[in-house]
């Protein structure tokens, strides 16, 4: 009897195991991960202290950028601190409030980020296809409501995940076999049937994120066919100039996560240790990219970014 209320007993706490296959060097991995941390960090808040101090940038299309730096920031320190408190201190201890939490917040603001994109390529759809129209469309008012609808979509649609999650029943397995507490890691080690959730999740992932690259295309392919029926020299590349940072970073977060699918359908196939890395860096690489490539490939961004650090008159002269 004592045997079976020790295993049918709920489990207290989770221990995260991070990476199996390499836990004897993983501390190594931890120095590039602390450096894009930091560099994400830095970037991002230089990014919003920049548009909110510079009115020139007062335009709704770098309201989206604000609103993407934000989420940014929000993905990175509700998973990239605990990681490294793995790496460093052996900080493996999560409860499950603490990890079903962490669950929701990478949920809900993943799908917000793809919401983002979106806005930004209706945004350009806009301006390109429509500019006569573009001041009356695209205004402070249409971001808030956007916003407002972002938020209140992905916050309501991504909450059922973590909280099914949570109303499953956990009795002897409480060790994670990841970095982060993916829905997929924690609920394999539920006693209790996860079908339901398995189904909601594949179910939200696809109607959100899914939705949101179609829609993406589409408006690309409007401007793709827009761009390419302009005949004035030098007005097709400027246009396409104006979509290459978006499009960059679109390619760079599909991919990563389309290929982080892929890799989890193929679990047998290939070390587990590899599924593990792409999530992590999944929430990683995209927010330290985002704002650095907008930096350097926005002018009025970059222009801002100098004269908050007091290069801005230097700059002018060697020009």
């Amino acid at each position: 009897m004592s045997s079976m209320n020790s295993t049918s007993s709920p489990v207290s706490v989770f221990l995260l195991l991070c990476f199996p296959g390499i836990q004897s060097w993983q501390h190594w991995l931890s120095i590039p991960l602390a450096l894009l941390f930091i560099v994400a960090l830095a970037a991002n808040l230089t990014l919003i202290i920049t548009l909110y101090s510079e009115p020139s940038l007062h335009e709704p299309m770098y309201y989206f950028l604000g609103l993407l730096a934000l989420l940014d920031l929000v993905l990175c320190t509700a998973t990239v601190p605990k990681i490294l408190g793995i790496f460093w201190f052996d900080w493996t201890v999560i409860s499950p409030t603490a990890c079903f939490l962490q669950m929701y917040v990478m949920n809900c603001f993943l799908a917000m980020e793809s919401s983002t994109f979106l806005l930004m390529a209706y945004d350009r759809y806009v301006a390109i296809c429509h500019p006569l129209r573009y001041p009356s469309l695209i205004t402070s008012g249409f971001v808030t409501k956007a916003a407002g609808f972002i938020v209140g979509r992905n916050t309501l649609l991504t909450l059922p995940v973590p909280v099914l999650a949570a109303l499953l029943h956990y009795c002897s397995r409480e060790v994670i076999a990841h970095c982060i507490c993916t829905n997929v890691a924690v609920t394999t080690l539920a006693c209790s049937d996860r079908t339901i959730n398995s189904i909601y999740q594949l179910a939200i992932g696809w109607t959100l994120l899914g939705s949101d690259l179609m829609l993406i295309i589409i408006s690309y392919g409007f401007i793709l066919r827009a761009v390419l029926r302009l005949q004035t020299e030098g007005v097709a590349a400027k246009a396409f100039s104006t979509c290459s940072s978006h499009l960059i970073l679109i390619a760079f977060f599909y991919s990563i996560l389309l290929v982080l699918i892929f890799t989890n359908k193929l679990q047998k196939q290939i070390p587990p240790d590899i599924p593990i890395l792409l999530n992590v860096l999944h929430h990683l690489v995209p927010p330290t990219l985002n704002p650095i490539v907008y930096g350097v490939k926005t002018k009025e961004i970059k222009h801002g970014i100098l004269k908050l650090c007091g290069l801005s008159k230097m700059a002018t002269e060697k020009h």
